[in-house]
């Protein structure tokens, strides 16, 4: 047994070549989009900028594809191993910059779906009186 050839089925010998992966990834931000809080056009170049392909930034070439689908939603489309959930921590890390990150939270609606929603808050009066 190799020791490099995890979870591959014995297909460790075709390299890089064999491992056509594509994976579509959307992110719905279309609820905070609607309420100009949040600039799609930024996120788009947010991530252009950011995700790295083989540990490099900048590195995208043909292997992802970042587009603008409709109203506030953004389709990355990853020709090579890629991971939702650095999609979400790169989603995450731009409501941070945007300082956005205290009332929006990315929650995964289905497989390779990301959707920005609001927190729901509950103004509780009596908590007020407590103070």
């Amino acid at each position: 047994m190799k020791a490099g050839a995890k979870g591959t089925g014995g297909a460790g010998s075709k390299g890089k070549g064999g491992a056509k992966v594509t994976k579509k990834f959307i992110i719905n931000a279309s609820q905070p989009a609607s309420d100009k809080i949040f600039d799609v056009a930024a996120f788009e170049k947010f991530l252009h900028d950011k995700i790295k392909v083989d540990n490099r930034v900048g590195n995208l070439g043909d292997t992802v594809q970042i587009s603008q689908q409709g109203e506030g939603k953004i389709e990355v489309v990853a020709h090579t191993q890629f991971s939702g959930r650095y999609l979400k921590y790169l989603t995450k890390k731009f409501l941070k910059k945007q300082q956005l990150r205290d009332w929006l939270r990315v929650v995964s609606t289905s497989q390779g779906v990301y959707e920005l929603r609001f927190f729901n808050v509950v103004n509780d009066e009596a908590d007020d009186d407590d103070e």
